[in-house]
């Protein structure tokens, strides 16, 4: 049986608030050394691996000159590497350093540690489902992903 729309329209806003709980339970109550944005640009950044600014802002579905501002700023603490593209000595690329990996690792190590005591009532097997389900949404909806991402 299909999905009724008023299950989708549910599915949206459970998605919306457990996006809004996750970023105040997690993230902001850690004591992170990042600020939220800067921690995303940089989670995504590790996870694409050397690039191009404009294919992270693509990626990011985020303006150039918005994610520049914020690059700046994580060169600035040390967190990205930024040089000169081999193959086009006009632009540059950027890549996550070796401060950058060290602060994603405390980062996610400190929100880790503080889901595994928030989900303290829960057994093993309810936290393999969600992760499942989970995992399978976020496959879904990257399956389904637009070309040229489209972004709002």
């Amino acid at each position: 049986m299909a999905v009724q729309p008023d299950t989708a329209h549910a599915l949206v806003d459970a998605i919306f608030l457990f996006g809004r709980t996750l970023r105040t339970t997690l993230a902001n109550s850690t004591g992170d050394p990042l600020p939220n944005a800067l921690t995303g640009v940089l989670f995504v950044l590790w996870r694409m691996g050397e690039c191009r600014p404009t294919e992270l802002a693509a990626e990011l579905c985020m303006s150039q000159s918005a994610l520049s501002r914020q690059l700046g700023e994580l060169v600035e603490r040390g967190m990205v590497d930024r040089h000169r593209d081999p193959d086009d000595r006009r632009a540059h690329r950027v890549s996550v350093s070796e401060t950058g990996q060290k602060a994603l690792r405390e980062i996610r190590d400190r929100r880790a540690s503080r889901l595994h005591e928030l989900l303290g009532g829960w057994d093993q097997a309810q936290a393999e489902s969600a992760l499942d389900a989970l995992a399978h949404l976020n496959h879904t909806l990257s399956v389904h992903e637009p070309p040229g991402r489209n972004c709002l």
